[in-house]
This record gives structure tokens, sequence and C-alpha cells, in this order.
């Protein structure tokens, strides 16, 4: 099968790791994939968040901003149109972006069967967050674009729920998750020997991964570490970088247990899963309520015993005491609470590591089993055709 894939992502980060996966599994399953993105996509450094994306952002004004996010559509099409005509692709694959309605009109012009899979309400998102100035065209492109493909793939089932609000039939979505590439799993070194590589024997390692932001919570995880007996063996180490990361050292500074909390920094992505082997607690301290967070999937291939925030979208994959445990976010010390019960009780850590590691074997949580339900509905809709 050839399949084109068409994306409007520069940044290097989860975004760009859900992308590459996916690309790589539907070609290890034998398929055909031509990709259409921004010029200059695959250069970026991982991490990075591409430097004239934010420049634009900065000093143009919004609505001439999302003007040309629209009129970029003109540039997307195009190239989109030179590749069905080259390639002659059986079908569509796109990652929704807001602004972004070239991929339905190819699929109209070209009949092709076409796949939406979608990660947020952007609309919504940037709404909330910065503000949006052509407000009406933004929402009606979201629309546009959720109800005219032939199906859309929702990360979750909050976030189809959301789809199913704009007049998506349910029967027209499949919650498809992130997932992870079990080879870069397989030859993990043991948790004892990784901690000792970083200088962490004897310590009892609560670690987190990710772009640190103010609300993942993670400075009440300093100050219950700043209220543990100097001899204490919990330390919090952070694997990523981000906003939060200067306030967090001063904080640690501040509460003298600099020593008991580490920074790693920026990490390449093939790096990650050496990191992770050396927690003994996995953090997910806050999460978007429709997300579906990559380290999530990363905590389980290593068989972590996760800490998570009770609600709904985290509830699809995890269950209290069974393969994480799980604290109402509502709750203001609901998230050092539930670390001091794993903290305490090795039985309980022990028992939800070990379902944890069974998670994505049983819920089938990898990128090529994605790629092959990918590939089962395109078949699905080519016979329908």
């Amino acid at each position: 099968m050839k399949i084109l894939y068409h994306h409007r992502t520069r940044s290097k980060d989860g975004q760009s790791v859900h992308i590459d996966e996916m690309i790589a599994a539907l070609r290890e399953l034998g398929h055909e994939v031509i990709v259409v993105a921004p010029a200059g996509a695959e250069q970026t450094s991982f991490g990075s968040d591409g430097k004239f994306v934010p420049w634009l952002k900065r000093h143009v004004p919004k609505f001439c901003y999302e003007l040309m996010e629209f009129a970029y559509s003109l540039i997307a099409y195009r190239d989109l149109v030179k590749a069905v005509k080259l390639h002659k692709p059986d079908c569509l694959y796109e990652r929704y972006n807001l602004f972004l309605p070239a991929g339905i009109w190819l699929k109209r012009k070209y009949r092709l069967p076409m796949l939406l899979e979608i990660n947020s309400p952007i609309f919504e998102e940037r709404s909330r967050y910065d503000g949006l100035s052509l407000q009406r065209l933004a929402r009606w492109s979201q629309a546009y674009t959720w109800k005219a493909a032939d199906f859309v793939l929702p990360v979750t089932q909050v976030m189809a729920e959301i789809v199913q609000s704009y007049g998506v039939p349910a029967e027209r979505m499949m919650v498809i998750h992130n997932g992870i590439n079990t080879k870069e799993f397989e030859n993990v070194a043991d948790n004892t020997s990784v901690k000792t590589s970083l200088g962490l024997t004897d310590k009892l390692v609560l670690g987190f991964t990710g772009f640190v932001r103010d609300w993942h919570g993670l400075d009440k995880v300093i100050d219950m570490i700043a209220k543990d007996p100097a001899d204490s063996a919990r330390h919090l180490m952070v694997v990523g970088d981000g906003p939060a990361r200067q306030a967090l050292e001063q904080q640690a500074r501040d509460l003298n247990v600099a020593s008991r909390v580490s920074f790693t920094g920026i990490v390449g992505r093939e790096k990650i899963p050496q990191y992770v082997a050396a927690f003994d607690i996995a953090l997910q301290p806050a999460v978007v309520a429709y997300a579906s967070p990559l380290k999530l999937f990363e905590y389980l291939a290593l068989g972590k015993a996760i800490v998570a925030p009770a609600q709904p979208n985290i509830r699809e994959l995890l269950s209290d005491e069974h393969n994480a445990v799980l604290f109402d976010p509502a709750q203001a010390d609901g998230l050092p609470l539930a670390i001091d019960r794993l903290c305490s009780d090795s039985t309980l850590r022990s028992h939800v590591s070990k379902n944890a590691s069974a998670t994505i074997a049983d819920k089938q949580l990898t990128w090529k089993a994605n790629a092959e339900r990918v590939t089962g509905l395109f078949e699905r809709l080519q016979q329908h055709a």
C-alpha cells in the first residue's frame, strides 16, 4: 500500500516522536510512505521547537500570523498534488493541525481514502492559552477538517468525545493511543547498574521525563523531599528541560536539598530508556485532560511503579493499585501522599511494577499495533470506495 503522510510539525519533541514512529512502523509492515511536511522539518534537532515559527509568533500580529497559517495550506496543497501525481498513493494519512484544510481538498479532488489523527482540540487550546484573532475562521477550519475526513483517530476517548461534539459520528472514529517501539526497550540496563552509573547508588529515585512546566507540580515533590530527614534515600531526577527548570533548581537550593534533586537537561530520545531504568517511582504528576502522554508508555514498558492523576484519560490505561497508584488531582497534597504510599510500601511498588510491565502487551500499546490498526482501516475504506 502507498500511504501519503501529511503533517505541519516542525518542532522536534513528543509530536515528532509520534510522527517518526508511526512512519517507521508503517514502513516496517511493508508499506511505502511518502511524507509531505514543512521544508526543513527533518533537519531540526531533538528538543527544538524550530526557531523561525516562534520568532513569527512573537513579532507578527496574531491575525497576520493566522492568515499566514491558513495561506500555508495553499503551499501544502501544491506539495500534496505533486506527491499524488508523482507517487500515485492509495490513501492519505494526516496529523491534524489548525488552519490546515489542504488534506481535505486533496482527498476530495483525488478521491483518496483519508484518516485524520487528532491529538488535541487546537482551536480550544489556542483560544484559551494564546488567544486567537480569527476565531470564526479557526473554528470553521477545525470543524471542516474533522467532519470531512473519512475516519478520525483521536488519541484518547476523552478526545473522541470532544470530536463527537462537533458532529462527527462515533462510527467514524477509532481511539488509537500513543505507543512504544519495543525494540528501544529490549537492551536496557537494570535499575541497580544504571543508578550506580549515575551516582545514585542506594537512592530511591523519583523520576520524571519530558518538558518541565510549572503546572506539572514538581515543586510539591521538592517540598516533600525537603521535609525528609537528612539521611533520606529519596532523590528526584528530572530527565528533560523546560521553562520551570530554573525555578525548581532555585527552590531546591533555597530548601538546602540541591544534592537530592538532579536535572539532566535535554536528552536524546534514544537515551531516555536508559535514564528511566534508574527510576524506582515514575511520576506523571499532571496531564492535559485529553492527552495520551508519551512518557506514560515509556514508564509502562520499563515496568515502573507509576504515580498519576485519577482522571478519565489516564484511567483509560491505568487502574489504582493495579498498574499504578492514582491520586485526586483536585487534592492539594494528592501527589506527595501517593508518592509516600509507594515509598513506604515495597510490596505495593513491586505489585504495580509487575502489572505495569504487562500493560503494553495486554493492551497492544505499540507503534506496530497502531500501524496495523491504521492499515486495517484503510483496507476497509478501500473496500467501500
